[in-house]
């Protein structure tokens, strides 16, 4: 059985389904409930991670370093992470972290332009950070680029690689083929982050960890983008029962997602509704799940239709021009049906 790293990301993940409102107070406390239940680390911020809040993707009414300060102050044990996606995030960015104290700090790519980090990973290890290489949307390549990209990051430095199956697309088997061939190509630790648009993040985790991931990602209540993450509470739950080890307390864990749900009520949670079952099955991600019924109620197609065909053109995240302009032709093509 493993020895299991819990990385529970609610306070940036979970942005996404708040609409990016979270407040120094609901971080706080969160924060605080997350470190009694003895989650390793506690992923902070705008949930396009530092530099993140904007017009186009959601204005957060605290800054970074408001959240970020809100965690570290709250946490006696975990450690705080954030993350950055070269473009969003600067180096100012990071040095703003580590003069707070933030310990982790994750570098995220598409999952085929992990050269993108290169020089964002080089200068974290400068700054004395736990560097994770973070591939996103790990469904959209096959297992061989992959593990030649995980590789790139091992080179830059990255001290374990994150793979994020941001989609919800992969099922078990497919997961474990990818798991399995970056612990091939790297030496250092892998871990896994799975959403659950067709129901299946805690079993794509079973097989991530059977394959050798040791750090696993998990949300409160679920709260992520598109259909959500997998629950943290129940990661906990399914693990030990599963006969891994972690450090988290099940209690405790129950305990966060009740302090967690208190100060969010009365926001839905996420729920795997026809549209997030659609976009993972089509390997669209799901953050496009508003922009689609926009675009389809404006120019008169069927959003199921826009959302396939986005799959198949292989649409990665901020692309929302081409969600109009898809949306356009599939409109024109039913009025010249009709």
């Amino acid at each position: 059985m493993a020895n299991i790293s819990l990385v529970d990301v609610t306070l940036r993940d979970g942005n996404h389904t708040y609409r990016h409102q979270f407040t120094p107070e609901i971080v706080a406390r969160t924060t605080a409930a997350l470190d009694a239940a003895g989650v390793d680390i506690i992923e902070v911020g705008h949930g396009d991670g530092l530099g993140g809040s904007c017009l186009h993707v959601g204005q957060s009414p605290a800054s970074d370093r408001e959240l970020v300060a809100a965690a570290v102050s709250a946490a006696k044990n975990a450690r705080i992470g954030v993350i950055m996606i070269p473009g969003f995030g600067t180096f100012g960015d990071l040095e703003m972290c580590a003069e707070l104290g933030v310990k982790v700090a994750r570098v995220a790519s598409h999952c085929t332009e992990a050269n993108v980090t290169e020089q964002h990973i080089r200068r974290s290890n400068d700054l004395g950070f736990f560097t994770v290489g973070y591939l996103v949307s790990i469904g959209m390549t096959t297992p061989e680029r992959l593990a030649e990209e995980a590789a790139k990051m091992e080179s830059y430095g990255a001290q374990y690689i994150n793979l994020a199956e941001s989609q919800g697309h992969l099922v078990p088997s497919e997961v474990a083929r990818r798991i399995a061939a970056v612990r091939k190509a790297v030496k250092i630790p892998i871990g896994f982050h799975p959403h659950n648009n067709l129901g299946l993040a805690i079993g794509n985790i079973l097989a991530a960890i059977d394959e050798g991931a040791t750090f696993i990602d998990g949300s409160l209540k679920g709260f992520g983008g598109g259909a959500g993450n997998a629950q943290t509470e129940v990661v906990v739950a399914a693990l030990q029962r599963a006969g891994h080890t972690l450090r988290t307390d099940l209690f405790g864990i129950l305990d966060a997602a009740k302090v967690f749900g208190d100060q969010v009520a009365p926001h839905p949670m996420p729920v795997i509704d026809n549209d997030s079952i659609l976009m993972g099955y089509a390997n669209v991600y799901g953050g496009y799940i508003l922009p689609v019924r926009h675009a389809a109620a404006e120019y008169g197609c069927d959003a199921r239709d826009l959302v396939l065909r986005l799959g198949e053109m292989k649409v990665v995240n901020a692309q929302e021009d081409i969600v109009v302009a898809e949306a356009k032709k599939l409109g024109e093509k039913a009025r010249m049906a009709a």
